[in-house]
């Protein structure tokens, strides 16, 4: 290996994939088999990247939709029911748009919670993925508390997962919440969710293997294509 430059990827376009990807990856490693309804908080490009990517680990029969704008909600859901092929609703209030969920996305740009312990129902499984650093904030201490917490990165989530160090200086919760890495329950090394009424959590910070392993993917793709 020379360190020479072999190609030149479109940043953005990596992020947006991978995100969405590494959640698809951790809902199949976590959830529950039998999940069926997903709900996303969120109308961005990550909404629509991970409603695409979870429709490849479960057999999904309904999605729900929230956003701060109902006509944004209502547009994503529209034009994701054309992509996807299934129903997909908009809902005018977060309790309506997860309390029939199995899967629950956050992929907001919000700054205080969005989504509270006491709407969550045993079972659920949850990816957090719209705050990437410290400050920023879509789910409650409550959430935080009641499920088994595990990170795409320990060292990123003890430092910078928002939701979780609120959690711990708050004095609810200590280090030791933080069950595992993601890597840790793939590789067989840890135990992800551990009964059928557990509520599993997965929080994304983004990692900068997942983006080089991309880009590589992208880049032998288009050797073959060559």
């Amino acid at each position: 290996m020379s360190g020479e430059p072999v190609c030149a990827v479109h940043a953005g376009e990596v992020t947006s994939i991978r995100t969405a990807a590494a959640s698809a990856v951790a809902t199949d490693a976590l959830a529950r088999p039998e999940s069926r309804r997903l709900a996303i908080l969120g109308t961005g490009e990550q909404a629509a990247t991970h409603a695409r990517a979870l429709r490849e680990v479960r057999a999904l029969q309904e999605i729900t939709v929230w956003g701060r704008s109902f006509e944004h909600a209502l547009e994503f859901a529209r034009s994701t029911e054309r992509v996807l092929g299934l129903p997909v609703r908009a809902r005018r209030t977060v309790p309506e748009a997860v309390v029939d969920a199995d899967i629950v996305c956050t992929v907001s740009s919000a700054r205080e919670p969005i989504l509270r312990g006491e709407w969550l129902r045993p079972g659920m499984h949850l990816n957090l993925v719209g705050s990437s650093y410290l400050g920023p904030v879509e789910v409650d201490h409550a959430v935080v508390v009641a499920s088994r917490f595990i990170a795409d990165s320990r060292e990123g989530c003890l430092r910078q997962g928002a939701e979780f160090v609120a959690a711990r200086e708050a004095g609810l919760i200590s280090d030791a919440h933080l069950a595992a890495e993601i890597g840790e329950v793939l590789l067989g090394r840890v135990p992800g969710r551990r009964s059928a009424e557990e509520i599993t959590v997965y929080k994304s910070l983004g990692h900068i293997v997942q983006d080089l392993a991309t880009a590589w993917a992208l880049y032998r793709g288009s050797e073959v294509l060559r």
